[in-house]
């Protein structure tokens, strides 16, 4: 399940995720920063926030969320990986490569210093 917390004064959206990421996730968060992207043209940040990762409910979920990745990257300036999982320093490094934002990984204590990130580049 993926909860999205959007803060519009800060233009971040925390995406919450606990057990595997379902095809719906992707759909329901789109559905909340898509009229924000829209109105105000970027996102400053997203952070996706877990202790752990679960991986993928199925391929179809999989794929939508690179479908999402595609959509999205050239509106996002930075994505931050808050999690004590390994897939956090591998997700840093691979996503570097297809995304124009700037990535970066945090431990999951560190939700704050993530943000503070985020902010520091648009200030």
């Amino acid at each position: 399940m993926l909860t999205i917390d959007l803060n519009k004064e800060d233009s971040i959206a925390v995406l919450k995720l606990q057990g595997g990421l379902a095809e719906d996730d992707f759909v329901s968060v789109a559905k909340v920063i898509d009229p924000f992207i829209e109105e105000h043209g970027k996102l400053n940040g997203i952070i996706i926030y877990t202790e752990s990762f679960s991986g993928w409910e199925s391929f179809s979920a999989l794929v939508t969320h690179m479908k999402f990745i595609g959509e999205h990257h050239k509106k996002v300036s930075h994505i931050a990986f808050v999690t004590n999982s390994f897939v956090g320093e591998i997700a840093q490094h691979i996503t570097g490569h297809f995304v124009n934002a700037q990535v970066k990984t945090f431990s999951f204590d560190k939700l704050e210093d993530a943000k503070s990130w985020i902010l520091s580049a648009h200030s």
